[in-house]
């Protein structure tokens, strides 16, 4: 096993570069070229180097890891961001840690044990709901904060989000100049944040346009495959069907799928199904889902570099919302 000295120097003699550089590189420096920066990277990869975060901490009292806190790793929609996030935090010269704040793990436990290890230097923190005990949380602690998050007024905190009302509507407006006119709608979690904005838009555009929104057409998913499934078993015990199931994530039109599938209604033929995250999968179902992009690349690359230009003080300007683009991806489901 090669020494860490050892390590960097062959590491600055296969980049042609000093020793000095390739510190500064690993430990996240701006005075060193994005280009140099990956081609260090690259090479410290090559040969599997690992510093020592821990005597790093105490000689610089850095780390160069970043948590992100999320509510549920197996998500795929949730994987697609530890991706972005992860990558763009490599090509800085930063770690990810990653911790999920499902099941029994409350997401103030898990704020907490974050940031009391004293191991990151700054959080992502993904909030689907916010609460008195979570601002309280965020703001005893030292630490740079950015929030992936349907809700704005979060507190002073770099906060990146998607416009979940613009883009349901856009799902209504869309259907209803495709000539539906019965639509049902398949929610997320009360308490959900992306979940109320995405009912509202949807409530609102249906108003605006005249459509009757039928009480037995809605119906609450809990953002998950089963209750999709679920939700919809139920629609189509009603003596008067849908035209079109508008699924307020993909998870629940996933769920969707599978009991059209299993009642004997074809998509679109009979029923048509519309979602909302863009996940890998949608474009593999059978026939294709129709559905709002979130571009999870992009929410994890902002989150991150915002993250960072805040932890090594390249950012002290007032605190931004910076709103990640969607888009209807048109398909073959509606």
């Amino acid at each position: 096993m090669l020494s860490k000295s050892i390590n960097i120097k062959e590491i600055a003699k296969r980049a042609n570069v000093s020793i000095a550089t390739v510190s500064r590189a690993l430990s996240g420096n701006n005075n060193v070229t994005k280009e140099t920066r990956s081609k260090i990277l690259k090479i410290a990869h090559e040969l599997n180097y690992k510093p020592n975060l821990l005597a790093r901490s105490f000689v610089k009292g850095k780390t160069n890891i970043i948590g992100l806190i999320l509510p549920d790793i197996s998500d795929e929609f949730f994987s697609e961001i530890i991706k972005s996030v992860d990558d763009t935090s490599y090509q800085d010269g930063y770690f990810t840690m990653v911790i999920s704040s499902h099941g029994n793990r409350s997401l103030v436990e898990s704020i907490n044990t974050m940031m009391n290890s004293r191991i990151v230097d700054g959080l992502i923190v993904l909030l689907s709901s916010v609460n008195d005990e979570i601002k309280r949380t965020l703001s005893s602690h030292r630490i740079p904060v950015v929030a992936i998050s349907g809700d704005t007024s979060i507190g002073n905190y770099d906060i990146i989000t998607v416009d979940n009302y613009k883009s349901s509507r856009d799902v209504v407006n869309y259907l209803f100049k495709k000539g539906y006119k019965k639509i049902a709608y398949i929610n997320g979690p009360s308490e959900n944040s992306d979940a109320i904005l995405r009912h509202k838009g949807f409530c609102d555009e249906c108003k605006k346009l005249k459509l009757t929104i039928n009480p037995a057409w809605i119906l609450n998913g809990d953002f998950t495959l089963l209750g999709g499934e679920e939700a919809t078993n139920q629609l189509l015990q009603n003596k008067e069907r849908p035209e079109v199931i508008f699924a307020a994530n993909d998870m629940m039109a996933v769920g969707c799928y599978n009991s059209l599938a299993k009642n004997g209604y074809k998509i679109p033929d009979d029923i048509g199904v519309i979602g909302f995250d863009d996940i890998l999968i949608s474009e593999y179902l059978t026939p294709p889902l129709t559905t709002i992009k979130v571009d999870t690349e992009t929410l994890g690359k902002f989150a991150t570099e915002k993250l960072i230009d805040r932890i090594n003080g390249n950012d002290t300007s007032k605190h931004q919302v910076i709103t990640a683009n969607t888009e209807l991806v048109i398909r073959k489901s509606c």
